[in-house]
């Protein structure tokens, strides 16, 4: 076999696709995540891999692509499936590379001949695309059978077999809540070829996320409030309701909101370095440090 052109050698390919970019992005976003960023890249090394065997004339099928994203909330599952529709976009095997996100209420109507219609619109807004269902299982309702989620599931099931060339559909939730679904649907357990665990991020990733998300808005900790944050994660994470990047944030703006009313105090103008500076009071008056409650 004669040596491929430039213009065709893996690493021109992953050049000229444009999915370093989306990967190096997708690392700029999320703190951590080491094996679903791998994970990603090696899908979309498969996908480049697939594109070479066709301009050698190779036997060549295109892929399922069809996703579960499992993991608590809060982990980056959202994010991660915005990218991989970029880099699907990027390499050819979607047309648009949006993302159309959902839940069971988007799909599954309440009354006699409302399911059918409400998932059809969703699938075809999605068409081009990714279909994102976070907590999928929602759709599975086994106890009620006036429920209409399996309508919705077998509509779904016949959109990711006749247009899987044109539209990847991602469920997400809870793994042991999805591995319960799939059991009860193999059909859909069976259309599914990537399954992605998400993990929980260490309290140091947490850290460097706060630093990321204050950078963002222009504020930082000085050295006691950093101690004083630190000392909030450990304790919220052994909390109930804890969801990773999604409760720093919402912490981070109680803590904005504190450091707000705080320097509204001061009888003179306030330099740069107050308006953007938390301090660690702004922190300790979190409930989180006596009562246990959730802020």
């Amino acid at each position: 076999m004669d040596n491929p052109t430039p213009a065709t050698t893996p690493k021109a390919l992953w050049e000229g696709s444009g999915v370093r970019t989306v990967l190096d992005k997708l690392n700029a976003e999320l703190i951590g995540l080491t094996p679903v960023k791998r994970r990603i890249a090696d899908i979309a090394a498969l996908l480049l891999v697939d594109k070479l065997r066709q301009l050698e004339g190779l036997q060549s099928q295109p892929p399922s692509l069809h996703m579960c994203f499992t993991g608590n909330p809060g982990t980056g599952k959202t994010t991660v499936a915005m990218r991989m529709a970029e880099v699907l976009k990027q390499l050819g095997y979607v047309r648009k590379g949006h993302l159309v996100a959902v839940t069971r209420d988007d799909l599954v109507g309440q009354f006699i001949g409302h399911t059918a219609p409400k998932t059809k619109e969703i699938i075809k807004k999605a068409m081009g695309g990714v279909l994102f269902i976070d907590e999928a299982y929602y759709l599975y309702r086994p106890e009620n059978e006036r429920d209409y989620g399996q309508e919705a599931i077998e509509i779904l099931l016949q959109a990711m077999e006749n247009h899987r060339d044109d539209l990847v559909v991602i469920l997400a939730g809870y793994k042991d809540r999805m591995d319960t679904f799939f059991s009860s649907n193999p059909g859909m357990a069976s259309r599914i070829a990537h399954n992605i665990d998400f993990p929980d991020y260490s309290e140091g990733e947490l850290m460097q996320i706060a630093d990321l998300m204050l950078e963002r808005l222009n504020y930082h900790f000085d050295d006691d409030a950093r101690a004083a944050f630190a000392h909030y994660i450990h304790l919220r994470r052994q909390q109930p309701h804890f969801a990773n990047a999604r409760s720093i944030r919402n912490a981070l703006d109680r803590i904005r909101l504190r450091h707000a009313t705080r320097v509204l105090e001061a009888d003179h103008a306030l330099t740069r370095e107050q308006l953007t500076t938390l301090q660690a009071a702004d922190i300790l008056a979190s409930r989180v440090f006596n009562s246990g409650a959730s802020h």
